[in-house]
């Protein structure tokens, strides 16, 4: 690890990695200039956990930390908040819209098990990678399965169109102007009786100063890099058959972006 030099990484983003079944997660942080993680650890996910990252980083690096990128995991943003607190959150976009989508499903679950007859089920049943989709990633087929789905259910209409229109929060370059879209979001909710929607609009509420800072130009920053590392991780995870070895696959993951000597 010599050959990474000391982190001291002033954009972190904080994510977490399954490493066994049964929910039993670690900690990898990254600096996202870098773009390399540089601690790997748990015991878990919660929030005393995460600050034995800050611990190790010691309160003179800390200090320099400018901006973390997280989930809407509470226990990341408390700790975070605790050792830094002045650092600028981030809450990541991919998450933010992994929430929506898990609310279009439960809509569409919903909408299946209230149909009752077998020729009105027809186009939902298999759909729901159509329906979670981007109609821009979509072959033909699948735009035309799409287009049958959506004028044969009203209330999946208005929420595959809710979904869409949702992605234009992140254009905003200021909070002000995202909060403006936000609120008309919220006002197509109204009488479509879409309870999964407005529990994430609610959740959203909640994080709200977190998501507007997305908008902030100095936060424009490369939110794709934590979700494929937690990809690579998976992967590096098949190849061994879950690497038993929990030390070893620290390693693996500390040093799967250095140069090859």
């Amino acid at each position: 690890m010599s050959r990474a030099g000391e982190p001291r990484p002033k954009i972190i983003g904080i994510d977490e990695v399954s490493v066994r079944k049964g929910q039993q997660y670690r900690i990898v942080v990254s600096d996202l200039v870098r773009r390399r993680p540089i601690w790997f650890d748990g015991p878990d996910r919660s929030q005393a956990s995460l600050e034995r990252f800050y611990q190790w980083l010691g309160p003179n690096r800390c200090s320099k930390v400018e901006l973390a990128v997280m989930d809407m995991w509470e226990p990341f943003a408390a700790a975070t908040v605790k050792h830094v607190p002045k650092v600028a959150i981030l809450y990541d976009k991919f998450h933010v819209v992994q929430h929506l989508n898990d609310a279009l499903d439960e809509v569409r679950r919903s909408e299946y098990a209230r149909l009752s007859s077998d020729r009105e089920r027809r186009f939902i049943k298999g759909q729901r990678y159509t329906l979670l989709s981007r109609r821009a990633h979509l072959s033909y087929r699948g735009r035309c399965a799409l287009k049958l789905l959506l004028q044969a259910n009203k209330r999946l209409q208005v929420a595959y169109l809710l979904k869409e229109s949702f992605d234009q929060l992140w254009s905003y370059r200021s909070a002000g102007g995202a909060r403006v879209f936000f609120w008309n979001w919220q006002q197509a909710l109204r009488w479509q009786r879409l309870a999964p929607y407005e529990k994430f609009a609610e959740m959203v509420l909640r994080h709200w100063d977190g998501i507007a800072a997305y908008c902030q130009q100095e936060h424009k920053v490369s939110l794709g890099f934590v979700e494929g590392l937690n990809n690579k991780v998976r992967v590096i995870q098949r190849r061994a058959y879950g690497l038993r070895d929990e030390e070893y696959l620290r390693l693996k993951v500390l040093t799967m972006t250095l140069p090859r000597i």
